[in-house]
């Protein structure tokens, strides 16, 4: 796959690659959006082009990313959907539809294992082995021009698999009957994000 690194925005020839799905992933400060900033939007495309986006720092305006994210007829594949749809909600003032979770997913098919990160998603199903070192010591939030080739190359591969482990936990779940939960649980998630975004957080709201 090639990666490119754009500043501000995708290109029109970039959002209209995208026809069926696209797989996303955000880098971010922190994991407080009200404090962390949302530092880059990594996306793959069906023509297998990487894009890894930094926004403009200022205004966050993106308008040809927001498209895509919009776009009910293109499917959006997250892993750990509720932290990346909702910095994006919150940055780019964007309402993403039609997406899909990877952990949801794992952690509805997979009741044999406990670990459901990108890391072992990826040796399991992919037989891919990821060295996640690099994202936890990146400050995500330099100029593009700052980010190494190693550093592209790991938020490339938060991306990169996605739709093979998404193809391969939707068979699971279908396997399994359990499509249509993992279908009720994406609703539920899109009410677990609007919690999220007006400050209700875990414990569950919902105990006695």
């Amino acid at each position: 796959m090639k990666i490119h690194k754009i500043q501000g925005d995708i290109t029109n020839e970039a959002a209209a690659s995208f026809k069926n799905s696209v797989s996303v992933d955000c880098e971010m400060q922190g994991l407080v959006p009200l404090r962390d900033k949302l530092s880059l939007i990594t996306l793959t495309s069906d023509d297998e082009n990487i894009y890894i986006v930094q926004p403009d720092k200022k205004t966050y305006q993106a308008p040809n990313l927001v498209s895509v994210l919009e776009n009910d007829k293109i499917m959006k594949i997250f892993h750990y959907a509720r932290m990346d749809v909702h910095f994006l909600e919150v940055y780019l003032k964007t309402k993403v539809k039609n997406y899909w979770c990877t952990k949801l997913m794992s952690r509805i098919s997979r009741t044999f294992s406990p670990n459901h990160g990108l890391k072992d998603l990826c040796e399991s199903l992919c037989k891919v082995k990821l060295d996640k070192k690099v994202g936890s010591s990146t400050d995500w939030n330099k100029n593009l021009s700052e980010i190494s080739d190693k550093e592209a190359n790991y938020a490339a591969n938060d991306v990169r698999y996605l739709k093979t482990i998404k193809d391969k936990l939707q068979a699971m779940l279908e396997r399994e009957k359990r499509f249509d939960l993992f279908l009720v649980t994406m609703k539920g998630l899109e009410s677990r994000i609007e919690l999220d975004k007006a400050g209700f957080k875990d414990p569950n709201i919902y105990e006695h």
